[in-house]
C-alpha cells in the first residue's frame, strides 16, 4: 500500500489510535473527532510530506491531503483500525457537547 507510511505517521501524530474518536474524509480531507486536540502534534503534521495543512473547525481536526484522500483515508482506518466512513451527516454530531449549535449549523450548510 502506497499511504501506509503516511497512515502510520498521521495516526501517531493526531496522538495515537486510542485518541480518535472517529475519523471520516471529504473531497480532500480527513475529519478527525479527537477526544484530546491538546495531544495532537498539529506543526509535525503541517510540515509532513503528503500533508498541505491542518485545521480545526466545527470540533473536527482536519488533516487536508488532497485529492487522494481516500487512498490515505483506507490506509489510515487500516493503521489505527477504525470503523470506516466516507461522509458524515449533521446527525452524527447532534449529541457532540464539543460542538456548538452554530458551528454545527456551519457543518450542515
Amino acid at each position: 500500500m502506497a499511504y501506509k507510511e503516511l497512515a502510520r505517521k498521521i495516526v501517531e501524530n493526531v496522538g495515537g489510535k486510542e485518541n480518535v474518536r472517529s475519523v471520516v474524509h471529504c473531497i480532500t480531507r480527513l475529519r478527525f473527532k479527537l477526544k484530546d486536540e491538546g495531544k495532537a502534534n498539529t506543526e509535525v503534521l503541517k510540515n509532513m510530506d503528503g500533508v498541505v495543512t491542518v485545521m480545526k473547525s466545527g470540533g473536527q481536526y482536519q488533516v487536508v491531503i488532497g485529492n487522494h484522500v481516500p487512498d490515505v483515508f483506507e490506509a489510515v482506518v487500516k493503521e489505527g483500525g477504525f470503523e470506516t466512513s466516507t461522509s458524515q451527516s449533521p446527525e452524527d454530531d447532534s449529541n457532540d457537547s464539543d460542538q456548538s449549535l452554530l458551528s454545527r449549523a456551519i457543518d450542515t450548510i
